[in-house]
């Protein structure tokens, strides 16, 4: 933003469903006043994702969106356009809003995830399992590509695309990729007793095991693979890399 802008008041948000644990509004609100800012972050909690066109409409000086599940596919259809890399990817979890009220879609997981990844890769990760499909996965999907680590899907129900059901991991699937990112949202507060049900007996201390979920900071998959010696990482790093790349977007000239 120019000098001029930043003295504006502008408005940002998230847009999801049954949101009001969400990371992003605190983010937000610490950075503002941290760094001065007279912007202001709320939730849009919505049941449908067309309720976002009233939202656009009466929400004055609305900058910029983060949207979460179950919308990172939904919105596509009702945005203006996508850059390159959401296009590639096929979902969008950060919407630019232009002055001419333009939506503009991007993915800034894919950002937060393979820079948290990277740092705890070592020479034999080379496969990764990812469980579940939807909009997060597929951002998971476009970065282990970029980092040139193959990978398969792991799904509840057959599907296009998915090498394995929950039902046919085995001991032996398990111990051949060594990197497993949960993608699904089982283990989420209040549920946190629960986990995805893989093989944990398998997983060694050559394993990664990383979930997307950032609360609880420390789920039970994260402690099954403790237990056993792996590499654990929460999603509390990738959202704040993806927070900080879409604050980034926002503020393009």
């Amino acid at each position: 933003m120019d000098n001029a802008q930043d003295n504006k008041k502008y408005k940002f948000g998230l847009v999801g469903r049954n949101i009001s644990y969400s990371f992003s509004r605190s983010y937000f609100a610490d950075k503002f006043k941290g760094e001065n800012l007279p912007h202001s972050y709320v939730n849009f909690d919505l049941q449908s994702i067309y309720e976002l066109d009233e939202i656009i409409k009466n929400t004055p000086n609305l900058k910029g969106l983060n949207v979460t599940i179950p919308y990172k596919e939904d919105v596509i259809p009702i945005l203006d356009s996508l850059n390159k890399r959401a296009k590639k990817i096929g979902a969008v979890n950060t919407i630019r809003i232009t002055r001419y009220q333009k939506l503009i879609g991007y993915n800034t997981d894919y950002y937060g995830f393979k820079n948290s990844l990277k740092p705890h890769l070592k020479e034999h990760h080379k496969r990764a399992l990812i469980l579940g499909t939807g909009g997060a996965s597929k951002a998971i999907a476009y970065a282990l590509k970029k980092l040139k680590i193959d990978f398969d899907y792991v799904s509840r129900s057959q599907k296009e695309g998915v090498k394995f059901l929950y039902s046919d991991l085995t001991d032996e699937i398990i111990s051949s990729y060594t990197i497993i990112i949960n993608c699904t949202p089982i283990g989420t507060f209040p549920d946190v007793n629960e986990c995805p049900d893989i093989p944990y007996d398998a997983i060694s201390e050559h394993h990664i095991l990383y979930d997307l979920i950032y609360n609880p900071a420390q789920t039970k998959f994260l402690s099954c693979g403790d237990i056993k010696g792996a590499t654990t990482i929460n999603g509390s790093e990738m959202l704040k890399l993806q927070a900080e790349k879409s604050w980034e977007i926002w503020n393009k000239s």
